[in-house]
């Protein structure tokens, strides 16, 4: 059975080294790169099942690289940094990056992180039975076993989260889901402190899938309870 293959993108080599280490002990196999454009050529250029990004990197920083990334691939991003600021937490998620962590923290958090982010991308990826492949609500179509969605026929491209937290609601459609649910649900970790980012896939789907973002006939806000894919 093939390992899955994390590549590291961090420009502090004992660091890097010790996210490596305590990756292959719990079975992965890891790769480094300590510089923005090796690691962002690595990444397009290689077929790795999660990227563990530094933001501040030489030659390139981990934002430009998250949002390359994400112009070509579909695969978990975890970014790593030491700033604390909520606009660099808030930016990297809203650049399509899964999760977020804030320097420094516990080899194991990582991993299991990692263990969490890799088990839910399997599991809202579309492996499912053949009869949940395909949701279609009026114009929109959303294949998820290729994990691919149509607007009126047209592809429209969506980072992972995005297409997952798209695919949670329209599977459960009139159904109203607190920002604390959706993120549980779809991020999977501590919900608390991390609520801005839900908000911030929202408006990113309605920009997608909705014909008028400010007049969304599929993701209602219900004030004071959440949101609602109406169909």
């Amino acid at each position: 059975m093939r390992l899955s293959g994390i590549l590291i993108i961090e420009d502090e080599q004992s660091i890097a080294e010790l996210e490596r280490d305590y990756l292959e002990i719990n079975g992965f196999a890891a790769d480094i790169e300590n510089s923005g454009d090796r690691g962002l050529q690595r990444a397009l250029a290689s077929d790795y099942d999660l990227i563990i990004l530094d933001l501040m990197l030489p030659k390139v920083d981990g934002f430009e690289i998250c949002r390359r990334i994400r112009a070509e691939k579909d695969i978990p991003i975890l970014m790593v940094s030491a700033k604390k600021e909520d606009i660099d937490k808030i930016r990297g998620l809203g650049l399509g990056a899964d999760d977020y962590m804030i320097k420094p923290f516990s080899p194991g958090e990582l991993v299991a992180r990692v263990k969490a982010h890799l088990a839910r991308y399997e599991r809202l990826s579309g492996r499912r039975e053949a009869r949940n492949d395909e949701i279609r609500i009026r114009g929109l179509r959303i294949d998820r076993s290729a994990r691919r969605v149509f607007v009126n026929e047209q592809e429209v491209a969506f980072t992972t989260k995005e297409f997952d937290l798209l695919s949670y609601l329209a599977m459960n459609p009139n159904r109203v889901f607190s920002k604390e649910q959706l993120f549980d649900q779809i991020w999977g970790m501590d919900a608390i402190g991390e609520i801005a980012t839900v908000t911030v896939h929202i408006r990113k789907l309605r920009e997608k899938v909705e014909l008028d973002p400010s007049d969304p006939q599929y993701i209602e806000t219900i004030w004071g309870a959440g949101y609602r894919f109406r169909i």
